[in-house]
């Protein structure tokens, strides 16, 4: 199909708009902060009798992320493949998303008494999201030419933060002041949020739904589809062991991304729960972290094409480990709002620099972008997995979240060593030369 066509490329990035209230509202600022309230024991102590056993509310969110990227690690390879072989890769899109929307939606009947299906909504929720993103973020390569990828990837983070920070100000309107909305239930205004996310997400999808293509109509329409399936992942498979610099590239992002996206999903709690912040700041300062990543996103495109891109992750990896440094020593709120202002400038540069750069590097004009990008997402998801493990045992262990800290440091170390092993120039041109000598 014919590239840059700016009606498909603006409705590509509007899944960015129309999903990112997930990652902001659920899980980085109220979700998270309602959780600490609700899920404590009878005598007030932020512990939850999972199952009959007691465990810290903060730990069983660690682990409710892990579990929920363990299963989307799971499915989606399956799922992009079967999609590539019979060209349906826009209905998985929509089945994910409108999973995670759905689940966000019923988010609204979660109280301390619906606990255990509070819980289990909100791990389906990130099933929902993460399972959608693999087959949206497949479609860049083929809607994109490689001179705009990490244009088009920062526009569309960029718009991510906007549509979330604007969503997320209704509702924290709701939380600060619901007396002018006639709400005089305590819990409702959180509770409205989970709802509100789910119906903006479903939204707004609508239009990269309608202007992305649907699919190869000449993939195969028939046939065992699981067979095929695992065969076209095989056949994938084969093809990335082939490029050198791919698998390199895909070795230190499932570090650094083992570090980046543990702290997405644990920061909030580390500042209720290690710090003691107020729910108002806690959110305020998620929301600061959105409009600093807008600006993230840009710098680190035009760091690129200055320095190439590898040498501006490891610029951006770098800063993570100053980020840890500086968590692990900081007391007082202040200290924290400065760290999330510098977590906001370099998260959304990583994330979509990462998203572009591996656009760069799978094979040009392929079909089976979404079982290529399944091997980024299960890097991504196994990453994720195990980061919040990590963090979680290590703070069920030794009881302090400090000490989790330091493990992600160690991460992002060793992520920043595996990174210098790959050319910061367009490697897939380097991936050219190699396969024709």
């Amino acid at each position: 199909m014919k590239k840059n066509i700016p009606s498909i490329i603006n409705a590509w990035c509007m899944y960015d708009w129309a999903n990112s209230v997930h990652a902001l509202v659920i899980v980085s600022s109220i979700f998270p902060v309602y959780f600490s309230a609700t899920a404590l024991s009878a005598s007030g102590r932020p512990e939850v009798d999972f199952f009959g056993m007691p465990i810290k509310s903060s730990v069983l969110f660690s682990y409710t992320v892990s579990v929920s990227f363990l299963i989307t690690a799971l499915l989606i390879p399956i799922c992009t493949a079967i999609a590539d072989f019979t060209g349906k890769k826009k209905r998985f899109m929509q089945f994910f998303c409108y999973t995670g929307a759905v689940s966000c939606m019923l988010l609204y009947f979660f109280t301390k008494e619906t606990m255990l299906s509070g819980i289990f909504l909100f791990g389906l929720s990130l099933i929902g999201w993460s399972g959608s993103i693999v087959f949206y973020d497949s479609y860049l390569p083929e809607i994109a030419t490689e001179d705009r990828f990490d244009k088009y990837s920062a526009r569309g983070f960029s718009l991510g933060y906007l549509g979330s920070v604007l969503l997320l100000l209704f509702n924290l309107s709701m939380i600060l002041a619901p007396d002018f909305y006639g709400i005089t239930q305590k819990s409702l205004p959180a509770r409205i949020s989970f709802f509100t996310v789910g119906l903006w997400w479903i939204l707004f999808a609508q239009i990269p739904f309608y202007y992305l293509p649907s699919g190869n109509a000449d993939k195969q329409k028939g046939g065992n589809w699981l067979f095929d399936g695992f065969h076209e992942l095989r056949k994938v498979y084969g093809r990335l062991r082939e490029q050198p610099y791919l698998a390199k590239f895909l070795s230190a992002f499932f570090i650094y991304t083992m570090g980046l996206r543990t702290v997405m999903y644990v920061a909030t709690i580390f500042g209720a729960t290690e710090l003691k912040l107020p729910s108002q700041s806690l959110i305020i300062t998620v929301l600061l972290i959105q409009l600093v990543g807008i600006a993230g996103s840009y710098t680190f495109a035009w760091l690129s094409g200055k320095i190439g891109n590898i040498y501006a992750l490891m610029i951006g990896v770098a800063l993570w480990i100053g980020i840890c440094t500086g968590a692990y020593y900081t007391t007082q709120a202040m200290e924290f709002y400065v760290i999330a202002c510098t977590v906001g400038m370099v998260m959304g540069g990583i994330q979509s620099l990462s998203r572009s750069t591996y656009s760069k590097l799978i094979p040009e004009n392929i079909t089976d972008t979404a079982s290529y990008f399944s091997f980024y997402d299960v890097t991504e998801k196994f990453a994720i997995v195990i980061g919040t493990f990590i963090y979680g045992s290590v703070e069920h262990i030794t009881g302090s979240m400090r000490n989790s800290i330091l493990a992600l440091l160690v991460i992002f170390v060793i992520g920043l060593m595996l990174l210098y092993r790959i050319p910061s120039r367009k490697v897939y041109h380097f991936e050219l030369d190699h396969n024709k000598n």
